[in-house]
This record gives structure tokens, sequence and C-alpha cells, in this order.
């Protein structure tokens, strides 16, 4: 491990906004703070919004700018990623704001009952061969249930179209409510300024000329959840693979295309 991630570790515990439990403790005390984030946290009854895999966590700190009346958590396994957010919100002394360095799948242990009102999916790898890893899938669908409120919304942002596809796939056979959904979001109808706020890893799929992929959605209570049994053409490139080969693996379907 590199200085500078010590150095950003050590910065992460002395953070009053951070958050960080061993799955053993969790085991064996649970999260005090469960069902009491606004109580016990923000000091207020605002709605809390969870941005998972929240890497840098440009989304839960450029939500918190713009929307005050409103909580934002980012979540991340990844801490010296989420140091980044972290420090710029200490800095903008942002009281909404919080982050969670957790795996996703533990978030029940963290969040009760109706705690959630949304939550943000931005750019998750699409995990095209491990359908139970997916972030939209049925097995994380019934996660998020368990911390939604009753019309509690999702968003998802993709590069990929697998990810988009398959997301698609999931709400027709589940029969959720879509808000809004689009295979190009830039190049689409909605003017929204919480659009407006791109990742790091965004910008750099909107430099490589691929479309972004929106969808929103109401994730209503369902008794059972149906998982999608549909064939889709997987990526024609590894949507977390930033590397100069996947670079070159673009701009050359680009010049087909154009030929």
């Amino acid at each position: 491990m590199g200085k500078n991630k010590l150095q950003k570790f050590e910065d992460m515990s002395s953070y009053p906004h951070v958050f960080q439990f061993p799955f053993s403790v969790l085991r064996e005390k649970g999260f005090e703070m469960k069902g009491k984030w606004n109580h016990s946290f923000f000091g207020n009854n605002n709605p809390i919004v969870l941005e998972l895999g929240c890497g840098k966590g440009e989304y839960a700190v450029g939500l918190a700018r713009k929307y005050p009346e409103k909580n934002f958590i980012g979540i991340d396994i990844k801490g010296a990623r989420m140091w980044t957010g972290a420090r710029q919100s200490l800095e903008e002394k942002l009281s909404n704001v919080a982050f969670l360095r957790t795996s996703i799948e533990l978030i029940p242990f963290f969040f009760a009952n109706d705690e959630v009102s949304e939550i943000w999916i931005t750019f998750p790898d699409p995990q095209m061969k491990k359908v139970r890893k997916r972030l939209t899938s049925t097995r994380f669908m019934e996660l998020y249930r368990q911390i939604l409120t009753e019309n509690g919304i999702i968003h998802l942002k993709s590069d990929s179209n697998f990810m988009y596809t398959y997301t698609c796939e999931m709400i027709k056979a589940n029969h959720y409510p879509v808000l809004f959904c689009t295979d190009d979001l830039y190049n689409s109808c909605i003017h929204d300024d919480i659009l407006e706020i791109k990742t790091f890893y965004e910008q750099q799929w909107l430099e490589r000329g691929l479309s972004i992929k929106y969808i929103k959605f109401i994730c209503e209570n369902r008794e059972q959840l149906i998982e999608p049994d549909v064939d889709i053409e997987y990526d024609p490139y590894r949507s977390f693979n930033r590397s100069k080969r996947s670079r070159n693996k673009i701009k050359d379907d680009h010049k087909e295309n154009e030929l």
C-alpha cells in the first residue's frame, strides 16, 4: 500500500462524516445509527438519498450542493477513492452529506425500513457474466426494498449498453413504473440540473464518444421478483477498463461505422 493511501486512510478515520465498520463489528454489535440517521447525524427530517458505488463521491457532493433540503450518503468499499469527496465536502462545510465505507450487500445493516427515499447507481461494473453481482439485479432490488420508502426511486446512469438493456428487461419483467428512460441522455429532451453532474469516469466515456444511458424508476414492493430470461449482446469493451487498448478499440469501431 502506497504512502498516499495510508495518509488518506488516516484522514478518513478522523473525518466526522465518514463511517467505517468491519463486518465482524456489525455482526456482533450492529450499527447504532440504523434507523436514526436523520435524528442522530443530520439533525433534520429531510429525505435520505444514497449514491451506491460512489467512487470519488462526485454525485453525493454535487447533489448535496444543489439540494440542501435533502441528505446524501455516498457508499463504496474503496476508501482511497472516497477520500476525495469526503475531503471536499468537509472543506466546503456541507452538513447534508456523509460517506459510508462498506460493501453494498451490507446496506440493510446500516439502514432501517423506509429510511431511504432515493438511490443513485452511477456507472457500475455491468458484471456481464455474473447476474448476482449486477447492482440492478433482482437480488439487489430485494436489498433496496428493505430500506426504501414505499415509492422509493432508483436512478441508473451507465455507459454500458449491456447494463442498460438488462435493467430495462428487469424493470419490464417486474412491472416497475418508469419515470424516465433514454439510451442517449445528452441528446435527449430532458433538462434537469441533477443530470449536469458528471463523474470522473463519465467525462472519460463522453470524450470517447460513448452515449450515456439513464433510467429513473419506482422500486415498488413485490411479493416475488422475476429475473429476466433474455440474451443480451455483450459490450464490445469492458466498461471499467480505461486502458489505451480500449480507447483504440472504440476509435476503430467509430471509423468502421463511418465507412
